[in-house]
């Protein structure tokens, strides 16, 4: 038997987050800021010899079938290349399901990463990201990672400079947002406020941390807002506790704040970790190729209050009434 591989699927955020309209196929046309921080989900891979695919968790409400994006990321890869031996695939969750942090998204990218390594295929990333372009339109940024322009359906990407040294304090309300309902309740007739994608793409230019956070935006958050005015107080409270800027990640629940230090960031954890309407914090670093790998702050949680049993697809069966949301999106679509 193979030695097992494991790779980390890092969660995204988005600096700003604009749409442009609704396209006739139901799509939406966007304009994107994205970014990648440290806070990820661990993905093992290894080969069998039944010729299967088999998820396991420490989710119990995680699909471990062909619902799930990496059993879906693992067959694309089979199925592209004839390959006749089977996976064992392992998905330890840190980061949230359903929270606009692309965390279905990341893993089927770090599956496919996987599948290249584990049986030496000598695939391109070019070539992986049209894979994954297949399955979901943000698993190509998964799949690049950084910071990059996002724009039609989130799949047309454009490489930007790293954004300059910063913490993330990453906060997750108890609530979950819908995607499809995020977008079915955009109305872009609406007079709205729209964030100012190319003031920051000057400002990630110039490493000018201030003006990156100054134009920070998301016009989905005018649809949560209405519906979880928390997503409002939680902002207000990052902000009056240090942060540059503070704002909701792709379609929600969860909230961001950029501070400039270490510090600062860990103390504002400290006070949501007393409020119940918050389930989880976690502070990390920007994923960034200039920046040293660091260690954890000793505030960092990781988004998970399982442990780490794993849940193979036969033991799933046993848990009833408990359903978890899987990222099911693949374009932004209503």
């Amino acid at each position: 038997m193979t030695q097992p591989l494991q790779l980390k699927a890092y969660a995204k955020v988005n600096l700003g987050l604009d749409v442009l309209r609704r396209r006739e196929d139901g799509y939406h046309e966007v304009r994107m800021i994205m970014q990648t921080v440290k806070l990820f989900d661990l993905i093992t891979l290894q080969k069998n010899t039944c010729g299967q695919i088999r998820l396991s968790s420490n989710l119990p409400y995680l699909p471990l079938n062909e619902k799930n994006l990496v059993y879906r990321a693992i067959n694309t890869i089979r199925t592209a290349y004839n390959i006749p031996d089977g996976v064992d695939a392992t998905i330890e969750k840190h980061i949230p399901v359903a929270a606009g942090m692309a965390g279905g998204s990341t893993d089927a990218a770090a599956a496919l990463v996987g599948m290249n390594q584990l049986f030496s295929l000598g695939i391109t990333q070019e070539e992986l990201i049209k894979h994954g372009l297949t399955l979901g339109a943000d698993i190509p940024f998964c799949i690049m990672r950084g910071t990059a322009l996002s724009e039609g359906i989130g799949e047309i990407l454009t490489p930007l400079p790293s954004i300059p040294a910063c913490w993330f304090l990453i906060v997750k309300p108890t609530f979950s947002m819908s995607t499809k309902f995020v977008y079915e309740n955009l109305h872009l007739d609406e007079q709205m406020k729209h964030p100012d994608i190319d003031g920051m793409i000057q400002a990630i230019n110039h490493n000018d941390l201030t003006g990156i956070t100054y134009r920070m935006g998301n016009v989905l958050e005018q649809v949560t807002q209405k519906h979880y005015p928390a997503i409002i107080q939680i902002k207000e409270n990052m902000r009056r506790l240090g942060a540059l800027g503070a704002l909701m990640s792709g379609s929600g629940s969860t909230v961001f704040g950029i501070f400039t230090s270490r510090e600062a960031a860990g103390k504002a954890a400290e006070f949501f970790r007393k409020d119940p309407g918050i389930k989880q914090t976690a502070v990390v670093r920007p994923f960034s190729k200039d920046l040293p790998q660091s260690k954890p702050h000793k505030n960092h949680k990781h988004f998970t209050n399982s442990t780490k049993k794993y849940h193979s697809a036969t033991q799933r069966e046993k848990y009833s009434g408990k359903r978890g949301r899987r990222n099911t999106h693949e374009g932004h679509k209503s």
